[in-house]
């Protein structure tokens, strides 16, 4: 399933008692629809405030309820649906197919922009009103010492068993009058990392930290209280990449293995 929401109202991708979530709202549309219970698997969790419009999940239903609602499937979900929550597209894939485990790389756009009037009424919801005026240059600069693998254990909150060294595909810091989008591509991404990155190229783009500084993180082993993290709701995923179907099994192979 293709998947888009509006992270604003919602507690992050996995479900929670007692809190609206995507995995939640889902899970229970599709129970509603296919009328078996549905168990996700995600390509990314997203945190709390965090908006995709490029999400990529994965369930198994019986062949025979995939038979008879397949064609009816995203419209039938449509009606169930809150507004802030669509799945775009759904398809039948490979038994190989893991929607988390088969990724070869998430993209992510963190937009912001330091124009003295905010954000644009109708982008109010992705784009954070930044407080004072960025250099993007200097950002721009400070993300390119960023690029390749490295442990951002300084940049990730740690997860028990969860390894922080990542390979960054891509950290392009672009200005478009005041709009300042930072566009993010990585195989993947541990807990919180593209917000802190984004904060840490804040800090350089208000001349508060020299170009350099992210870099010189590196050297950290767990999480820096001096790197902040910016705004949730300036966060969209945009694209998970998958390798072709023949490829997929060695895929998930090579991303469960933990990286040293």
């Amino acid at each position: 399933m293709d998947v888009a929401y509006d992270g604003t109202a919602l507690h992050g991708w996995a479900r929670q008692p007692g809190q609206r979530t995507v995995q939640g709202d889902l899970e229970q549309a599709l129970a509603v629809v296919l009328r078996v219970p549905v168990d996700l698997t995600v390509a990314g969790r997203t945190d709390a405030g965090v908006h995709a419009t490029g999400q990529v999940a994965h369930c198994d239903v019986p062949a025979q309820v995939w038979a008879e609602q397949r064609d009816r499937l995203v419209r039938r979900l449509r009606g169930v649906l809150p507004p802030d929550v669509a799945v775009l597209a759904v398809a039948e894939v490979s038994p190989d197919f893991d929607a988390r485990f088969s990724a070869l790389g998430r993209h992510y756009v963190y937009r912001l922009t330091d124009d003295p009037a905010g954000a644009p009424p109708l982008r109010r919801a992705d784009t954070v009103a930044w407080p004072r005026a960025l250099d993007s240059e200097a950002m721009a600069a400070a993300a390119g010492l960023l690029l390749g693998e490295h442990d951002f254990a300084a940049f990730c909150r740690r997860r028990e068993g969860a390894t922080t060294i990542r390979t960054l595909l891509a950290l392009d810091v672009v200005r478009t009058g005041p709009l300042v989008e930072v566009v993010a591509s990585a195989d993947a991404f541990c807990h919180s990392m593209v917000r802190s990155l984004v904060g840490a190229l804040t800090a350089v783009g208000e001349g508060r930290r020299p170009a350099g500084w992210p870099a010189d993180l590196f050297a950290r082993t767990e999480r820096s209280s001096e790197v902040p993290v910016a705004p949730a709701g300036g966060l969209t995923l945009v694209r998970v990449d998958y390798p072709v179907e023949a490829e997929l099994a060695a895929r998930a192979l090579v991303t469960r293995a933990r990286r040293a």
